[in-house]
């Protein structure tokens, strides 16, 4: 197991368990998340924990290319009376997402300090939100980091209404012309959307482009 210190390293994701986790400790500044994400690398803990690092091998991952919408979810992106915008709340959707009941997890791994970190890299162009909207309320929406070289690493969604979160992520690989879209860790629903899974050496080189 490696322990980072306050010094802005990694180490090789070669180096990850089975399950993934690479390294514990360091921070969440700027500096390192970028560099973790860039990496291959992301931060996943709880409330209590200290930070966790993580590469998991294969990534899930999803091709725009093969994005699968259902014929019924066409409908719902016509007929829907849903409007999508993007980094308007941001702030306000990682707290949704951070307050969603998720099948196996007790607490949320979207910590105030999480909030706080990714709301900095938001500032600066880095970390992005979509928001999806019916009746001028907030029902849906997803966050992740945009590294500029056409992979969005994909954070959470959330969905307060049915096929809420589904419109916010279509709508997202609609509108960009993304390569890769980097899902982490497999879900049953983001398969049924066409993610699959990927080698993390073959995902590493999608990273440097």
């Amino acid at each position: 197991m490696y322990f980072l210190s306050k010094d802005l390293w990694f180490p090789d994701v070669g180096k990850a368990f089975a399950d993934g986790l690479l390294a514990v400790g360091g921070d969440l500044s700027v500096e390192r998340l970028l560099l973790a994400y860039r990496s291959g690398i992301f931060p996943w803990f709880s409330q209590g924990e200290p930070i966790l690092w993580w590469s998991p091998n294969p990534r899930f991952v999803l091709f725009p290319e093969r994005l699968k919408v259902s014929k019924s979810m066409r409908q719902v992106l016509r007929n829907g009376g849903f409007k999508v915008t993007e980094n308007k709340t941001f702030v306000e959707v990682m707290q949704s997402c951070s307050k969603i009941k998720r099948e196996g997890q007790d607490d949320t791994w979207i910590t105030q300090s999480m909030i706080s970190a990714y709301t900095k890299l938001h500032e600066l162009g880095y970390a992005k939100s979509v928001e999806v909207w019916k009746d001028n309320e907030l029902v849906g929406g997803l966050y992740g980091i945009d590294l500029g070289n056409g992979v969005f690493c994909g954070e959470s969604m959330f969905s307060k209404v049915s096929n809420a979160s589904k419109v916010g992520f279509i709508s997202l690989i609609q509108n960009h012309h993304y390569k890769l879209i980097d899902c982490q860790v497999y879900t049953k629903h983001l398969e049924s959307l066409g993610a699959e899974n990927m080698s993390r050496t073959s995902f590493l080189n999608y990273l440097e482009g």
